[in-house]
């Protein structure tokens, strides 16, 4: 690991004589490493200067993604406690709705996911809410695939329906759904597009909380304002 760490910090190459030099370790076990490592992929080596190999920047990139993870997690956590609600966060990415992270307690628990999240995108309010964010053929091709069904007696009833809400739907206003996917339950998705993806954050209550839902909102709109630096890091987890 040091001589990694030492390579590393080498942009340009460096020989072998000098990274023991730098580790601390004897020459003919810095030999000895170095060749394990270039041979497992972890190091290349060129002109006898050594180099990160491709292995070891796969390492790299799992590690950042790791970090971007712990990211988001640790944002949500910070908003769910400053809200007393559940925090969600979901992309759209590849013609799919991924939940990525949901951040809830056992006093506030997440809204169970009795029917497939993927396909049921025009019930939640974080499906209605990347959709939204979706031109027209795109949004067109999405409900091709997932068609709307009926999941509640408040679930929009047919594609045409849902299109014209989605058409007026402002482009930053938050995506407000009551018992459409789940009875008893009220929900709020904030949009947010960075680049060409579709993002969202959202919450919910229990229907008899109703009356929190839009003070919520806004509040979390606020946060998401302050912290959407994080947040465009974590849309590429």
């Amino acid at each position: 690991m040091r001589l990694l760490e030492c390579v590393a910090g080498h942009e340009h190459g460096a020989p072998a004589k000098q990274l023991a030099r730098e580790t601390g370790l004897a020459l003919p076990t810095a030999y000895h490493l170095l060749r394990t490592l270039v041979h497992e992929g972890y190091l290349r080596r060129d002109k006898g200067l050594f180099f990160l190999g491709e292995a070891a920047e796969r390492l790299s990139s799992s590690g950042a993604q790791q970090k971007r993870r712990s990211t988001i997690a640790d944002t949500l956590a910070h908003w769910r406690d400053a809200l007393g609600v559940p925090v969600y966060y979901a992309v759209y990415r590849d013609g799919e709705i991924e939940l990525l992270c949901v951040s809830d307690t056992p006093a506030n628990p997440a809204v169970q996911e009795w029917a497939d999240f993927r396909e049921t995108g025009h019930a939640h309010a974080i499906g209605q809410c990347l959709l939204s964010q979706l031109d027209d053929d795109a949004r067109r091709d999405h409900l091709d695939r997932y068609p709307v069904r009926s999941i509640t007696p408040y679930t929009v009833r047919d594609n045409q329906t849902l299109l014209r809400r989605l058409e007026r739907t402002g482009r930053m206003e938050p995506v407000i759904e009551r018992q459409e996917y789940a009875l008893g339950t009220v929900c709020a998705a904030i949009p947010i597009t960075l680049g060409t993806t579709a993002a969202t954050i959202a919450i919910s209550l229990p229907v008899h909380q109703a009356e929190r839902l839009m003070s919520a909102t806004r509040q979390l709109q606020t946060e998401v304002g302050r912290l959407l630096g994080s947040l465009a890091l974590s849309i590429s987890i």
